[in-house]
């Protein structure tokens, strides 16, 4: 017998549960390379291979109840075998407009009022539970636990707290490395010494708590959750009006009193590209509701927060003012920018958001927005919106206002989720868009509520104004796990740009790490529906040339292509939408160059391409702009500085 079929034998015959009671079931994905063996005995456990080496040794999963019922106490009373296909149109495609998934599936029902659902797709797996009796009872915890084999590697967003914004670097750790008790936040990657890659998120969470992951033994790590908040109060010490301290939790995760399906947990199984391409957290969220979301306007935004309102040139004095917002309603006009953003001091103050800053007459603003064809997104704090949340959004939308940038939530408990699912409903009865900032990932409500288009959860361009930490290489982390979950508003489009040596901390006027064409190569690469310009106008005015490369390219894709990719290293993708196509690259501090093949597209097209400049290893912010014909066959040569970035834009030739 080979020793690696004998080896993959006896590991199988090692996970084996002991005793007769053990039933086990296998699933294999449709195109056969993804397996999960499943074990029921005293509860639910499975294991995970990829072209039959395994990458997960084991995964114990459970729910217990606060009356004692529990899954690992249960007997299996049902099973069935099916398989499935996902047939999605996406009101809001961040990644591929017409999803067709196939999957196979198991379910298994207990004589305890629990059923497991498990779902194997080509390009990853789900599970979920469900309680089936419909007796009031809490949720007093839920049991997920993984063992990986020796040498798997993980990229850790370590936090300090539960109480988070979710906005975190990368420890690019082997999981023996992670000290016990240490835990992050979702979604995680891990790296099995053969190179597949798994990644953990979670999808259809509703009226339930975020999960987050702690090491608990030398390769295995755990799920915990926040436990249900009973009381919170200001913070004094850190910002009243946005900082709470959580004082009084209850003794279990999540208030629960009916039949009910609880969060899908998703794994992410493949390469690089499987990574970025991937709907998996999409398919899996709740659908939406039979309204209508055709008024959903996707699109980009003159954000003011971040270039801290320097504009110049001008005869008035800049600032959190009306003459200001004019200028900046003007500049989006011009450039057929569909919002502005009021971010925070449009108020009276934070916690006073119905009544306007004395120097900003917000009503005018709406009104002469309108009048240019300029909506505007109101900024406001969680905590006083979700206090008065009928009358607050009410009030906005009589105003004329398109859609709301909520901040500061940080906590991640079962109310805070219910609160972002009120908030998302409400605006979509009242057709505004919601921009969810200072928040956890993405969890489906995306798909559940179309009006929901971005959330942060992300260390994004913000950071710039008072750290290091916005690197290239961690530029070039985030599409592969954080993006994995859903869209992420991280604020590109920096035109004070510096290289390695040369960038300096600056709060009034920010500088970006890496090129200009890094920048821009954002928009392709990273996915917002609502996808900001985050430089002053000012700037952008003296920019033209940029800006009107960014305008031109869309915040929504009909299909997505990775063409080169390693997570930290270097991304190159393509992204369609209608006949054109749009393709964006980026590197770390090392220069690289790579040819594409462009068999994907059909027929010729015009490129207008946005490159490095000769010069930007010594000064970033120095691009070109070329223009030439491309025919499917054709190779696109692809040129990179350090900490660069590419991006093209393809019109079809059509013959008329």
């Amino acid at each position: 017998m080979p020793r690696p079929l004998l080896k993959t034998i006896l590991l199988l015959m090692a996970l084996l549960p002991c005793g007769l009671s053990a039933q086990q079931y296998k699933l294999v994905s449709p195109d056969g390379n993804l397996r999960l063996l499943i074990t029921h005995q005293n509860g639910f456990s499975f294991s995970v291979f990829r072209a039959d080496k395994i990458v997960v040794n084991k995964v114990v999963a459970g729910l217990t109840m606060n009356e004692g019922r529990s899954t690992d106490h249960g007997k299996l009373a049902h099973k069935k075998f099916f398989s499935g296909n996902d047939h999605i149109l996406a009101e809001v495609p961040c990644k591929q407009k017409n999803i067709d998934a196939a999957y196979n599936a198991l379910t298994l029902k207990d004589n305890n009022g629990f059923r497991a659902d498990f779902r194997l797709y080509n390009d990853g797996f789900a599970y979920r539970f469900a309680d089936e009796w419909t007796s009031a009872a809490f949720v007093k915890n839920e049991t997920l636990e993984m063992s990986f084999p020796d040498s798997t590697m993980s990229w850790f967003p370590e936090e300090e707290s539960m109480y988070s914004h979710n906005e975190r670097l990368y420890k690019h750790l082997d999981v023996s490395a992670i000290g016990n008790g240490r835990f992050c936040s979702l979604p995680v990657l891990f790296q099995a010494a053969g190179g597949t890659k798994i990644l953990l998120t979670e999808t259809a969470l509703h009226d339930y708590p975020n999960m987050f992951l702690q090491k608990t033994a030398a390769a295995t790590l755990s799920g915990v959750w926040p436990k249900v908040v009973l009381e919170a109060v200001p913070n004094a010490e850190h910002g009243p009006d946005r900082n709470q301290l959580i004082t009084a939790e209850a003794a279990y995760i999540a208030r629960t009193g009916t039949a009910r399906d609880f969060p899908w947990r998703v794994f992410i199984i493949g390469d690089e590209k499987t990574l970025i391409e991937s709907t998996l957290a999409y398919q899996l969220a709740r659908p939406p509701k039979d309204d209508d979301y055709s008024w959903v306007k996707p699109g980009k935004v003159a954000w003011d927060w971040y270039n801290a309102n320097n504009i110049f040139g001008v005869d008035f004095a800049s600032g959190l003012n009306t003459a200001t917002y004019k200028y900046y309603i003007d500049f989006a006009a011009e450039n057929g920018i569909e919002y502005v953003i009021l971010d925070e001091g449009w108020t009276k103050s934070t916690t006073e958001i119905m009544a306007f800053n004395p120097d900003m007459d917000v009503q005018e603003l709406i009104r002469y927005g309108e009048s240019k064809g300029v909506g505007i997104i109101l900024w406001v704090l969680w905590k006083p919106l979700n206090d008065n949340m009928e009358e607050i959004l009410t009030t906005y939308k009589s105003w004329g206002a398109k859609g709301i940038k909520v901040d500061f939530m940080q906590r991640s408990d079962q109310e805070m989720v219910r609160s972002y699912e009120a908030i998302a409903a409400l605006a979509a009865r009242l057709h505004l868009l919601v921009d969810f900032h200072g928040a956890f990932k993405p969890q489906g409500l995306q798909r559940s509520y179309p009006n929901v288009l971005n959330f942060e959860g992300v260390m994004g361009a913000e950071n710039n104004k008072w750290s290091k930490h916005i690197t290239p290489d961690h530029n070039l982390t985030i599409p592969f796990i954080r993006m994995a979950a859903g869209p992420m508003d991280y604020t590109p489009g920096a035109m004070v740009n510096g290289g390695k040596d040369d960038f300096a901390i600056r709060w009034n006027r920010p500088m970006s790490q890496g090129t200009r064409a890094h920048q821009v190569a954002m928009y392709v690469v990273y996915e917002a529906p609502l996808q900001m310009l985050c430089e002053s106008p000012s700037v952008y005015r003296r920019e033209q040339e940029t800006v009107d490369f960014i305008t031109g390219i869309p915040t929504t894709w009909d299909e997505t292509r990775v063409l080169e990719a390693a997570i930290g290293d270097y991304l190159v993708l393509a992204r369609r939408k209608g006949d054109d196509w749009y393709i964006g690259g980026m590197t770390d501090w090392e220069a690289r160059t790579f040819i594409i093949p462009t068999h994907f597209l059909r027929g010729s097209y015009d490129v207008v391409s946005y490159a490095d400049g000769m010069n930007a290893e010594k000064f970033a912010e120095d691009y070109r702009i070329l223009k030439h014909t491309v025919t499917s066959g054709d190779t696109l040569r692809i040129e990179m500085k350090p900490g660069g970035g590419f991006a093209a834009i393809l019109r079809k030739k059509h013959d008329f």
